[in-house]
């Protein structure tokens, strides 16, 4: 159940004495970044600024994440489960979350599958601007979108191919290939996968 600034009172605040279990989610790869407590007054906060704010049981006072390192996380979205106690932010994070400088307080390795995606998508980004004999898509960059456009079309027939054929594997390493094609493209026109996803969702809600 979505929750806004107007729907706070609705909430089970009595279960957890004032404070209610907060888990942050990355919006894009799905990714539990953190956890932590809020009370109203965060909630009123993280509404008010657009950065996750928690209730701090160590510091004993509200707490923005970021607020000292800089790595904060902008709210996409707040929901609640069907009790109403307990809370998931959906966020967009800037920089790593975890205190160690790791990107989520979790073990990197058990996350969803298809967060690797994300993570493609951040290294793909990354090489923009990079040297172009450093790798091949720092490379592809410096030929412009033409020739990523160009790889794009060719990945594309190859996919077909190998679709066509029946050969699986094939099929696989091709449709690989075009999604990390298809990225660079993205990337080298200001885009990105969530931009895609969100044309599909919205093709999908008519």
């Amino acid at each position: 159940m979505l929750v806004t600034a107007e729907t706070l009172n609705t909430l089970a605040w009595e279960k957890g004495d004032g404070m209610l279990p907060l888990i942050v989610q990355n919006a894009f790869s799905g990714k539990i970044l953190m956890q932590g407590y809020a009370d109203k007054a965060a909630l009123e906060k993280t509404f008010s600024t657009g950065l996750v704010t928690f209730y701090s049981r160590s510091k004993d006072r509200l707490w923005t994440k970021g607020e000292e390192s800089g790595n904060s996380l902008k709210l996409v979205e707040l929901s609640t489960d069907c009790d109403s106690d307990s809370l998931i932010a959906l966020a967009e994070p800037v920089g790593p979350t975890c205190h160690t400088g790791s990107e989520t307080c979790w073990n990197t390795e058990a996350q969803p599958h298809l967060a690797f995606i994300s993570d493609l998508q951040d290294v793909i980004a990354s090489r923009k601007g990079a040297d172009a004999s450093s790798s091949y898509t720092a490379s592809l960059y410096a030929k412009g979108v033409k020739r990523i456009s160009q790889k794009v079309g060719e990945e594309g027939v190859e996919v077909a191919l190998a679709a066509t054929s029946g050969d699986k594997d094939e099929l696989i390493c091709e449709s690989a290939d075009l999604l990390y094609h298809l990225t660079v493209l993205l990337q080298s026109m200001d885009l990105s996968l969530s931009d895609v996803i969100d044309k599909l969702k919205e093709r999908h809600a008519k």
